[in-house]
């Protein structure tokens, strides 16, 4: 059983990270921050800046990559969901 913590109960692999994850975070653009404030899952900042500006330079709008998040985010959490169970979760494609 996954540990609780104030990571939620996620059973992603826990990582040390270099640096300082709250300058990383207070240097984010404004909407990913937002996003990221309400993200049900422990997304780390960089990994999200890494997203945001690799989309940016192939010219995806805030929304677009915003919903890209939500999608991987979701995707996520239905894997998650399907282990706990032991169902696999349902494709749309």
């Amino acid at each position: 059983m996954a540990r609780k913590s104030n990571l939620g109960e996620t059973r992603a692999p826990r990582r040390r990270r270099s640096g300082d994850p709250m300058r990383t975070y207070d240097a984010l653009p404004p909407p990913l921050r937002g996003w990221l404030a309400q993200a049900a899952l422990p997304w780390s900042p960089a990994s999200c800046r890494r997203i945001w500006q690799r989309e940016r330079a192939r010219g995806e709008s805030v929304e677009a990559i915003l919903a890209k998040l939500d999608h991987a985010q979701a995707t996520t959490l239905a894997r998650e969901t399907a282990k706990r169970s032991g169902n696999r979760p349902d494709h749309d494609s």
